[in-house]
């Protein structure tokens, strides 16, 4: 395929269908450069970027205790029932978390258990999870509004991928996959079928693709399928970051992100984001493009990243006191992360 260079040295096809991925880098850059409520300081990526420790961007590793990691065929089911409710980082100061744990491991251990103890949940089971079914997999109270609404959103979402694998893939979780052929890309347009997989927002007459979950989705099947056999895609490395709440909060805090005032005290005294926003979008989008910037300035030295290294460098900058303690994170309800 013939390219031409746009924007700072992004790529994008001269003829011919879009790779999803540079839809996202083309489309994320467009918006950092129009934004009102975000900026970013170009100025100070080159520095950024030498100052991280490039050594550390590598996969990271499962924790056994809080995913199923069996036999290939149920590990691949838990992990895409897993990536299909991964999100609701803004419910997750309503949520009832097990001890020592976060939002996001207090999801994963529960439906680790449940599949220990009961097995995967098939395809035709997940298809009829109701509300209260997932407040049982997951140990949550519905009295309260917040757990209520996120639990309903569990279901619809788990509900979609049970009737998607049913109609279109013969009841199997591996049939999905395999359609993928080993393409990252192909996976993301496959998930993208399911409303809540549709991560692409309105901005200004423009449509913002992130697809952030679909395209952890394929990360995660990678890692925990050993990079082999259903969890092989070719085209891995030409993932984004998995745009949420996190990275622009480690950015933010390192100062090469910075917020209008107003955004800032709203994002300071946790007040909520709303989904879809140009705010959020404006955030979301600025991280994303940042650590395609920080990605281009390695290159450009002989360094060789891919912005998922960098994601999982960032990622883990994130959960360290400082960042955690110093201002709180962005939250928005939305079922994109």
């Amino acid at each position: 395929m013939e390219y031409h260079i746009a924007w700072h040295g992004l790529k994008t096809p001269a003829t011919g269908p879009v790779n999803i991925f540079d839809e996202i880098r083309v489309r994320c850059r467009e918006v950092a450069e129009r934004s009102t409520h975000v900026r970013v300081h170009l100025d100070r990526i080159e520095a950024y970027a030498r100052s991280l420790p490039i050594n550390r961007a590598i996969a990271p590793t499962l924790d056994a205790k809080s995913h199923y990691l069996r036999e290939p065929r149920d590990t691949l089911a838990f992990f895409l029932t897993l990536d299909t409710i991964n999100f609701g980082s803004g419910y997750f100061p309503h949520l009832k978390k097990r001890p020592g744990m976060s939002g996001y491991f207090t999801v994963a251990s529960s439906l680790t258990d449940h599949y220990r103890a009961h097995g995967p949940i098939e395809p035709a089971a997940l298809a009829t999870l109701t509300v209260d079914d997932c407040a049982q997999i997951f140990g949550q109270d519905l009295k309260n509004p917040a757990v209520r609404e996120l639990m309903q959103l569990f279901s619809t979402a788990l509900n979609d991928l049970g009737r998607l694998i049913i109609d279109r893939f013969t009841g199997e979780f591996t049939h999905l996959v395999e359609h993928a052929k080993h393409s990252a890309g192909r996976l993301v347009e496959i998930l993208r079928q399911m409303k809540f997989f549709r991560d692409v927002e309105h901005y200004r007459g423009t449509e913002i693709p992130f697809y952030k979950r679909a395209q952890l989705t394929a990360a995660d099947l990678s890692l925990a399928l050993d990079r082999t056999g259903l969890g092989r895609f070719d085209d891995l490395d030409r993932l984004t970051i998995f745009a949420d709440n996190l990275v622009p909060h480690v950015l933010r805090i390192d100062g090469v992100l910075e917020y209008t005032p107003g955004l800032a005290e709203r994002i300071d005294r946790e007040e909520l984001i709303p989904a879809g926003s140009e705010e959020e979008i404006e955030i979301r989008a600025a991280a994303v493009d940042v650590v395609e910037r920080i990605r281009e300035t390695l290159a450009e030295s002989g360094q060789q990243v891919t912005s998922m290294g960098l994601d999982y460098i960032l990622w883990n900058r994130g959960q360290e006191r400082h960042y955690k303690s110093i201002k709180p994170r962005h939250r928005t309800r939305t079922v994109f992360y």
